[in-house]
């Protein structure tokens, strides 16, 4: 994921807008991470650069 897609992104259930928190990083690209919604505290995964947005509700849970 581009760190320039945070100009865009916001929480899908409020509109908010969301923090970043970077667990890994290759040059400009953000690999591993989460974003958190500033306002209601959902928190969306970044998985293999590709930011997750679905609602709770809707997302898969991968096998363990």
């Amino acid at each position: 994921m581009d760190e320039d897609l945070m100009d865009i992104l916001c929480c899908p259930l409020d509109k908010h807008e969301l923090e970043l928190d970077v667990d890994e990083r290759d040059d400009e690209e953000i690999l591993t991470g989460t974003l958190t919604c500033t306002e209601c505290g959902e928190v969306y995964p970044i998985e293999d650069g590709i930011p997750n947005m679905l609602p709770p509700d809707m997302r898969e849970e991968a096998p363990a």
